[in-house]
């Protein structure tokens, strides 16, 4: 063999050993609309990659999509340099996740909310209904008015599915109440627009709502604020949101997409990736409610007694919660 020959070989092996360290040691998030700092999805994720990176010491790649077109030039762009897992926030990127994984097979990739049925792709999905159904039981219990609203975002069967949950459980406690339910939009747009999110909110409080529990992304922080400059009780989600108006946020639904990503990145370091479909409700700790200093004051004993009741129901299966997604219908509606 002679001298350029070794030359290439030791270049060529050298080049797999850097794709090989990317691909074991270097996951990437790429973060939806509303950006990695909207306090509540993005947020969640964005928390759960911190964890692995402190823990760890390895750095992730991370990239903020503005529009829907980057999607999967981001997706695609971290595949190029070898970045596995790759993990996709929403939905919204499961065409791109698609498309990607299987023109990369020998890469990992991952998606919350969403399944993507392919051998290298791990699906994560949450049982919403469940972790909505107890915090429609406390704003049912907390509410003086007998009724309560829903803003959700995008208007999407999986957006229905935490409304849906939702009138279960504020039916559950308080079966004559009446439930506003309002979507911001149609389009990617629903999740970026607080002032929209505050008007709705206020035209629900103009109707008696006087707990309102937001689902829509950043749009959230217009309903939260809303709510609590016009006197009325909120509800967080996805990450625990209390501390935003302290005394005035009912809970917060906890989504745990943090818990999700640091799992997958940390699962791609240790080689125990697995794809398929992983579905957290409330048994996983995948979802639930959130307690804490900032909103003890407004949820008494008797009120979590009766939660914590019927949060042991559903994981012994003893209490069925609709999934709206399974038909498109809710009957609690």
């Amino acid at each position: 063999m002679n001298k350029r020959t070794l030359l290439a070989a030791a270049a060529s092996l050298a080049m797999m050993a850097v794709s090989a360290l990317a691909a074991d040691d270097k996951p990437a998030i790429v973060f939806d609309i509303g950006g990695k700092f909207d306090k509540s999805f993005n947020e969640s994720m964005y928390n759960g990659a911190e964890r692995f990176k402190k823990e760890s010491g390895i750095q992730y790649g991370e990239f903020e999509i503005a529009n829907e077109a980057q999607r999967e030039q981001a997706i695609r762009n971290f595949a190029d340099q070898g970045y596995s897992p790759i993990i996709a926030a929403g939905f919204a990127q499961a065409a791109a996740v698609e498309k990607v994984a299987k023109e990369y097979p020998d890469l990992k990739f991952a998606i919350v909310d969403m399944v993507v049925d392919l051998p290298n792709v791990q699906s994560i999905v949450f049982k919403e209904q469940e972790g909505s159904y107890l915090v429609g039981m406390l704003a049912g219990l907390a509410s003086k008015t007998g009724k309560v609203g829903f803003v959700g975002g995008m208007d999407i069967p999986l957006i229905r599915k935490f409304g849906c949950g939702y009138v279960q459980g504020v039916k559950a406690v308080r079966p004559d109440a009446t439930v506003f339910q309002n979507m911001t939009g149609d389009t990617g747009a629903a999740w970026n627009d607080p002032v929209k999110g505050g008007e709705i909110t206020k035209g629900q409080m103009a109707q008696g709502a006087d707990v309102v529990y937001a689902a829509a992304g950043a749009t959230g922080l217009g309903v939260l604020q809303a709510a609590a400059d016009g006197g009325a009780l909120s509800i967080g989600v996805d990450a625990n949101q209390n501390y935003l108006h302290p005394g005035k946020v009912l809970t917060s639904m906890m989504k745990r997409v943090d818990v999700a990503v640091y799992n997958a990145m940390k699962s791609g370091k240790d080689g125990t990736f697995k794809s398929g479909i992983q579905e957290l409700g409330l048994a996983q700790d995948g979802v639930g409610y959130a307690m804490d200093d900032y909103n003890k004051p407004l949820v008494t004993a008797d009120m979590q007694a009766k939660v914590e009741a019927a949060k042991a129901g559903i994981i012994a299966g003893k209490i069925q919660v609709h999934d709206y997604t399974a038909d498109n219908k809710c009957p609690a509606e």
